[in-house]
């Protein structure tokens, strides 16, 4: 087995969360977990994973506090699993992924679910980076800057 490399002191902060969601069991909890799975086994069926590789990601995701335990809600001597805020912050990622997904990896024709306000039940607008100022910003557009150098 291939030890992985730990981007916890890395610069980039895109490296650095890696550690934390950087393998494809991790998101799909996580999703599952937006989705209202809350116990064990409910994510074990939902993804099919192993019971061992489920036990660590679900291990993983609380010691990065994107998940915590609560007491099961019916009372018993279970526990559940719910995102923390951290965790909620996740929801663009996912969004940004999905959309990703729709557009690059379904086939035509492909029938498949899409997000939709639950107010409305009207389709999501796809997610958009804008400038200070509204513009929107396509990605030779934007440079990473010292954040000493931040505009106040």
């Amino acid at each position: 087995m291939v030890k992985r490399t730990s981007h916890q002191s890395a610069d980039c902060l895109i490296a650095r969360p890696l550690d934390a969601i950087g393998d494809w069991w991790s998101l799909l909890i996580v999703r599952d977990a937006f989705d209202g799975m809350r116990r064990f086994g409910e994510f074990q069926k939902s993804l099919g994973v192993a019971k061992n590789i489920l036990s660590a990601r679900l291990r993983n995701l609380i010691a990065h506090g994107i998940l915590e335990t609560v007491p099961a809600e019916d009372g018993s001597a279970h526990h559940e699993y719910v995102l923390t805020e951290k965790g909620r912050g996740l929801f663009y990622v996912l969004v940004a992924l999905r959309q990703w997904g729709e557009t690059y990896f379904s086939g035509p024709g492909e029938p498949y679910t899409f997000m939709v306000d639950t107010r409305t039940g009207r389709p999501i607008r796809r997610l958009e980076v804008h400038a200070e100022d509204g513009r929107l910003l396509a990605p030779g557009e934007t440079r990473l800057a010292d954040f000493r150098q931040q505009p106040e």
